[in-house]
């Protein structure tokens, strides 16, 4: 069974790495579909598809993993909700069973046929992606939240501070 997890992971979290242990307990393979994969250099959205795609990547291997059992994809948004599924799955390998707490994608995904299953958060109060971005906006310590490999990802690509820059261009467009 090929199972899909789907996210933003801006940027990916323990609580992310957890639920891809837990996600592999139960199915032979694994998609992380890495979704809003055309927004980047926003508050919300401060790193790119690439620079995720890295994060994961080295957080699985460093969790030693089987990256044999896992794919990581990207795929951009589309506005029209009714061809969402055609669209992901032209994108992704194909899947039987998906995990997913979003009510829409539920029921985009059951109205294709695939089988959904809740998505079980871990700590959602402190594993939260909006959680480590603000931490890193006020300067507290954020580096526990995520795997150690994401946190050198951060660090060497400047992640902090393009995130502080970003959030004072956006809230003043003139302060750039």
């Amino acid at each position: 069974m090929r199972a899909l997890y789907m996210g933003r992971f801006q940027p990916f979290h323990l609580g992310h790495l957890e639920v891809v242990r837990s996600i592999l307990e139960d199915n032979d393979e694994l998609i992380i579909a890495i979704g809003s994969a055309n927004f980047n250099y926003n508050v919300k959205s401060p790193f790119t598809a690439g620079e995720r795609m890295w994060m994961i990547h080295e957080a699985l291997v460093e969790a030693g993993l089987d990256m044999r059992r896992i794919y990581i994809a990207t795929y951009p948004n589309i506005e029209n909700n009714a061809a969402w599924y055609a669209h992901i799955s032209s994108l992704l390998p194909p899947f039987e069973r998906a995990y997913t707490g979003n009510p829409l994608t539920q029921i985009l995904l059951k109205e294709a046929g695939i089988e959904v299953v809740p998505l079980r958060m871990i700590k959602r109060e402190l594993y939260c992606a909006t959680t480590v971005r603000e931490r890193m906006l006020r300067g507290e310590p954020w580096q526990e939240l995520v795997p150690p490999a994401v946190a050198r990802i951060i660090e060497k690509i400047k992640g902090v501070e393009r995130l502080r820059y970003l959030a004072r261009s956006e809230s003043d467009p003139l302060s750039y």
